[in-house]
């Protein structure tokens, strides 16, 4: 059953006739056309199928259509494919051209001719345009359904004299063809494209230049994968022979699938870059002796990266081993702390949660109720039975930091005590993924929320800002004097400073905390923690952490407080940008301190005055300078004491030119650093 019907396209100057190849039956040629064929059932279906086989193509802007016609049955039923060439435009008005050339078109024949072969051309109607970029093929039987792709007829012009004409070059110019075709073949296969283009390059024996070969391969649309894949194997096989036998340019079209080639072609074979790259090398006998050395080197070079490559692996893997050992001793030690807890439980406060209430607490951890996100976790309201509102902090991943903190919080902030620390309420373990550390809620969320916001900032008056600075005075102070430990926080800062309903300040966060044993006043670190703009210069530069550390980072949150203006900000003075604490200190000097305040002061100059003098003097240069905790409360409450000078502050810094208010980093973010 004929399906496809392919010319000869011919070059009147170059054709011999020893040079061509057998053609398709002309009762497949355009010769057939529907002006022959007789008035009746099959030709008003065989139309209408077209029409919407076309207007397929055109709403769904694709190169192929196939169908049947719908609710006929018995000789009348027509099955019909419209394809177009993948690179081709206006792949409608092409097809749409062909069925009315083909209908109007009768060649002079007598009625008589159109009766006698209105019968034989039943069966197949091939319809194409002369340069076989559209093609309607209708037929009574079904070959839709079937994924035949035969006959497959083949179109060519002439033989060229520049391809090789030796049997072995021969034989090389047609491996290039079939690497460059299967390589198509994969592409489409892979990426389920109905179509694709490709060039490919190779070496031959006795040439100059480097032959090139031009491809474009062609599936139905929507065809399978792998059907597809089949379907351009067969005629692949066929072009090879073309190819084979010196043939330039050609084609091997079939209903199912088809091919386009060209040799050395001097205009655009097709449209757009080549989607596939074919390089075959084919080394003359003169060249066997280079390609030697040159495959040795290749090899040596080879061998060196595969070396290298599993040196790298080596050493990946042994990090992994060694990040896995520590986590497996940080577990155990959480589950050594769980496990007393347990003992402990009646009478301490803490509570160990199972994952059931904590995951129904929270609605099962939803975006609604997700209020912030930490450095190692996210932060989500939960309501427990009984209507008590609390936050949990659940842990992201098992990274060792983050291990270190939860830690950290179960060890240490569920044994303090005291009003200005956020309650640590009971944390969750569920396996080995699931650490979640449970707190009280406090409805006024973080510090940063108010005083960084313009209008937010203006509920804070300044007797409210006074009591915040109190508060966490009085928080730092039971920590370095008051607990049963002296306990440093290392990373206050105003995202760290939670505030209940009456503004009651909470110092938050101890997953970075350190103790203090008796008789020591400071350590040595090799790992800084804290968060840049807050941490103190001995701590940064040395590694050297005390309890003067956390009263540098308490004088930077007062200059916030009171200014309303981030540490890590840039503000002018004098025609210069300096940083914040370097700002306030020169306001100070000049006695412009008042420049600083950012709320309404009504008749508490002294006291603000009082505040930021104290401020400054805790964040000198010297810790030796600083005064203690203890201390800076006194300060902060004593109304007629007089106060010492301060010197210039740490990171004194000044910038000659910019925007008047330039972040230099997030002083959200809590960094880890290796020393």
């Amino acid at each position: 059953m004929p399906l496809v019907a392919l010319l000869l396209i011919s070059s009147p100057k170059l054709l011999a006739a020893q040079q061509q190849l057998p053609f398709c039956s002309s009762s497949s040629s355009n010769a057939n056309t529907l002006a022959y064929m007789a008035e009746g059932t099959y030709k008003t279906n065989l139309l209408n199928l077209a029409k919407d086989l076309i207007a397929n193509v055109t709403k769904t802007g694709s190169h192929s259509a196939a169908g049947a016609t719908a609710g006929t049955t018995g000789p009348d039923i027509v099955y019909g494919a419209v394809l177009c060439r993948g690179d081709s435009t206006n792949c409608s008005s092409r097809l749409q051209r062909v069925l009315d050339t083909a209908s109007i078109s009768n060649n002079g024949s007598t009625s008589s001719e159109s009766d006698s072969q209105s019968q034989s051309h039943k069966s197949t109607v091939t319809l194409y345009d002369h340069e076989f970029q559209a093609l309607l093929s209708f037929s009574d039987t079904d070959f839709i359904s079937s994924f035949s792709n035969a006959p497959a007829c083949i179109v060519s012009n002439y033989l060229n004299p520049a391809v090789p004409q030796r049997d072995a070059d021969r034989t090389r110019f047609s491996e290039l063809f079939s690497e460059l075709m299967e390589r198509i073949s994969d592409a489409m296969v892979s990426s389920r494209a109905s179509y694709l283009t490709g060039k490919g390059k190779g070496w031959f024996d006795g040439q100059e230049s480097q032959p090139v070969v031009y491809g474009l391969a062609q599936c139905m649309d929507g065809m399978p994968p792998e059907r597809c894949r089949s379907c351009l194997g067969g005629i692949t096989d066929q072009g090879k022979e073309m190819v084979s036998n010196g043939l330039t340019e050609g084609m091997v079209l079939g209903v199912r699938c088809s091919l386009w080639y060209h040799y050395q072609t001097d205009g655009e074979f097709f449209a757009g870059e080549p989607g596939v790259l074919a390089f075959l090398n084919m080394p003359s006998s003169r060249d066997e002796s280079k390609f030697g050395l040159w495959a040795t080197i290749g090899s040596f070079f080879l061998m060196v990266s595969f070396s290298c490559f599993f040196v790298y692996i080596w050493i990946k893997q042994e990090r992994k081993r060694e990040a896995r050992f520590k986590l497996r001793l940080i577990s155990m030690a959480i589950q050594n702390v769980i496990n007393l807890w347990r003992i402990e439980e009646g009478n301490s406060g803490f509570s160990l949660y199972n994952f059931s209430q904590i995951k129904e607490a929270t609605q099962d951890f939803s975006r609604e109720n997700k209020i912030g996100q930490g450095g190692f976790g996210s932060v989500y309201k939960g309501l427990l039975p009984g209507g008590l509102e609390v936050a949990v902090k659940r842990l992201s991943a098992c990274s060792v930091q983050g291990l270190l903190e939860f830690k950290n919080e179960i060890q240490l902030i569920a044994r303090l005590q005291h009003k200005n620390l956020v309650k640590l309420l009971g944390c969750c373990i569920e396996g080995e993924q699931e650490k979640m550390l449970v707190y009280e809620y406090l409805q006024n969320k973080s510090l940063d929320v108010f005083i960084f916001d313009f209008v937010k900032g203006a509920q804070l008056t300044w007797s409210k800002r006074l009591h915040i600075i109190d508060g966490i005075a009085q928080g730092i102070l039971y920590l370095h004097n008051y607990s049963r430990l002296c306990v440093v926080h290392r990373d206050l800062k105003a995202s760290n400073i939670l505030l209940d309903s009456d503004m009651t300040p909470k110092i938050s966060d101890f997953g970075m905390a350190r103790i203090f044993y008796s008789n020591t006043i400071e350590s040595n670190t090799t790992r800084i923690v804290g968060t840049l703009g807050y941490i103190s210069p001995e701590y940064i530069f040395d590694g050297v952490c005390s309890i003067k550390s956390d009263v540098f980072s308490f004088g930077v949150l007062v200059l916030e407080i009171i200014s309303g203006k981030r540490t890590s900000g840039f503000y002018p003075y004098d025609g210069k940008l300096y940083n914040l604490i370097s700002y306030a200190w020169l306001l100070w000097r000049s006695g412009q301190g008042h420049e600083l305040i950012c709320c309404c002061i009504e008749n508490n100059h002294e006291s603000i005055q009082r505040c930021i003098q104290v401020a400054l003097l805790c964040v000198q240069e010297r810790a030796d300078d600083r005064p203690c905790i203890d201390q800076v409360v006194t300060m902060l409450n004593s109304e007629g004491m007089t106060l010492p000078g301060p010197n210039q502050p740490a990171y004194f810094y000044v910038r000659s030119s910019g925007s008047s208010d330039v972040l230099s980093c997030d002083s959200n973010i809590s960094i880890t650093l290796e020393r």
